[in-house]
């Protein structure tokens, strides 16, 4: 909605009132009349001048989001980014809170069965999971958010490559604490977790903005070029079918055809859905299981940003660990997003035997 323009009242300056003065004096004169007369209410008639537009983008936002955050505590904001590892398989659901985080990456891993990276700040849970196990590309899907990346349990190599890079981990195998386990699920499908003990182990802070985002949302340059959607369909493998459907508002998630929702009820839901696809490789067996990495560090590739009601063709890179991801649209433009929540979907291209596709309409 664009700004009211407020309507500013600029006064006679006193030179154009003496000039007027004078003008009404000499005519008196000119007719033997010594009087000193008033200007008229026309004379002065006052000049409008409209002041320029609001600018629509806020003081400061939250920078997973692009939310604003002008009236946010600031204590708030200066803390870290929580990039947290949630199961995903039929067995873990539903989650718990996942709906609150800022951004979710979902990632291939053994068999087909999708694992997500739940990165939370603007809006942070009690508690939240089931909270499962890390994988080699998990210090690359979310590096550049700057803060601890969340798990438990993991193969010693992963573990060791993930501590050689510099990456921060808390993990319950590893010291860490703020996990529990319910007595509602088996395990290892019940660990659980609260983010305010994780917060107290780490001394990182407020992470740097991700994404472009455009304001106000409707000059979104997907949503002012891009095509209209209204379903998404992503075929990952036999155990990973999400799709996204269109409300009108927002995009809201199912899985399998089902709506995805959490255990109180609510579907999980994004405001932006960013497909990039992905090459995968394998790690080989020496030291553990050969288990499927997403290949991110260093690479690049295509895929398609959903953003409102619209989506385009993008371009994707991702120079290093703790690099952002780059998006540009077909003309070489950053690809704004709208400010709201964002699920990104790591679909391979190579390297799985399932022929993962994506369709969108």
């Amino acid at each position: 909605m664009a700004a009211m323009k407020t309507r500013r009242v600029v006064p006679l300056t006193a030179f154009a009132a003496a000039a007027l003065l004078l003008t009404a004096c000499s005519s008196n004169v000119a007719e033997g009349t010594a009087t000193t007369a008033s200007p008229s209410a026309s004379a002065v008639e006052r000049t409008v001048v409209p002041s320029p537009p609001a600018d629509p983008q806020p003081e400061v936002i939250w920078p997973l989001t692009g939310v604003d955050a002008t009236e946010a505590n600031e204590d708030l904001l200066a803390r870290p980014a929580l990039s947290i590892k949630i199961e995903n398989s039929a067995a873990a659901r539903p989650q718990q809170n996942l709906v609150n985080a800022d951004v979710v990456f979902e990632e291939y891993v053994e068999s087909g069965i999708s694992r997500l990276v739940a990165v939370y700040h603007s809006d942070v849970p009690e508690t939240l999971g089931p909270i499962r196990s890390m994988r080699p590309m998990d210090k690359n899907i979310m590096g550049s958010f700057e803060g601890p990346l969340i798990f438990s349990g993991a193969q010693g190599r992963f573990i060791n490559q993930t501590a050689s890079t510099g990456q921060e981990m808390i993990a319950q195998d590893t010291g860490g604490y703020g996990f529990y386990r319910t007595s509602n699920r088996a395990a290892p499908h019940n660990l659980y977790g609260t983010p305010e003990d994780f917060f107290a182990q780490t001394d990182a802070t407020t992470p740097p903005q991700q994404f472009e985002y455009a304001y106000p949302a409707e000059e979104s340059n997907v949503v002012t070029g891009g095509t209209t959607a209204s379903a998404i369909d992503i075929h990952m493998s036999q155990y990973s079918n999400p799709s996204w459907d269109f409300d009108g508002e927002v995009w809201q998630r199912s899985e399998g055809g089902s709506p995805h929702v959490q255990d109180d009820g609510t579907q999980l839901y994004a405001d932006n859905v960013i497909v990039l696809r992905v090459d995968v490789e394998y790690t080989g067996r020496s030291g553990g299981s050969s288990v499927p990495e997403t290949m991110l560090a260093g690479r690049d590739g295509t895929g398609f940003a959903v953003v409102g009601d619209a989506y385009q063709e993008i371009t994707w890179s991702k120079a290093g660990q703790f690099d952002p991801y780059v998006l540009k649209n077909t003309d070489g433009e950053v690809v704004q997003l709208i400010p709201g929540k964002t699920w990104v979907e790591l679909v391979p291209q190579s390297g799985v035997s399932d022929n993962p596709t994506v369709n969108i309409s």
